[in-house]
């Protein structure tokens, strides 16, 4: 059973479809750009349309072998094949069946799907915690303040000064300068879990 819904997935034998239907589908948007505001969208698009370098409306192997050579990287054949079976309904075929390279392909739709999946499947919480675990060799659930200072300001995206000192300023910071990263990501959990509340 696919888990993408079946007006995603590629039909092999298309279905004729009547006049109402056809009326329907044009007005009826997929559920997956009801995930995203508009602005958000547009960004999707126009990232599509940089890796849909001849302009047909799908990204193929040839897109694929394009847009990593701009970037100097040398894609195998087992990378382009990885990718392009990633698409909503691409699981599905055998890998015993080898598909003509000009019948795979993501459109727009299939590749909005795959990025909102990519969004929406981290577990934040388990994230968190993972990281800030890194710097905290005791497994106190603490880490020194003055360290997360410097890797907050000096690698990554770099955080302003600003915005580390209202971080780190507060109740999860005790007086010998721990930070209390477990308590905070339990509130972050419990905030996150009342505006979910809220919504519904």
């Amino acid at each position: 059973m696919s888990r993408y819904p079946d007006y995603l997935s590629p039909n092999p034998t298309p279905t004729k479809l009547t006049k109402s239907q056809k009326s329907r589908a044009r007005r009826e948007p997929s559920g997956v750009f009801s995930l995203f505001q508009a602005p958000q969208i547009q960004q999707f698009k126009e990232a599509f349309q940089l890796i849909d370098h001849d302009k047909d409306g799908w990204v193929n192997e040839n897109d694929l072998k394009e847009i990593f050579s701009s970037l100097g990287i040398t894609p195998s054949k087992r990378m382009l094949d990885e990718l392009l079976s990633a698409r909503p309904g691409g699981h599905l075929k055998s890998p015993s069946v080898e598909e003509p390279s000009s019948d795979r392909g993501i459109n727009f739709t299939m590749f909005l799907t795959m990025m909102s999946e990519r969004l929406f499947e981290f577990d934040t919480e388990a994230e968190l915690l993972e990281a800030f675990e890194s710097f905290d060799e005791n497994d106190t659930g603490m880490v020194k303040v003055e360290e997360m200072k410097k890797w907050l300001s000096e690698v990554g995206e770099r955080m302003e000064e600003h915005e580390i000192e209202r971080f780190l300023k507060g109740p999860f910071t005790d007086r010998l300068g721990n930070f209390n990263y477990r308590e905070w990501v339990k509130v972050l959990r419990v905030n996150a879990d009342n505006e979910e509340g809220e919504k519904s």
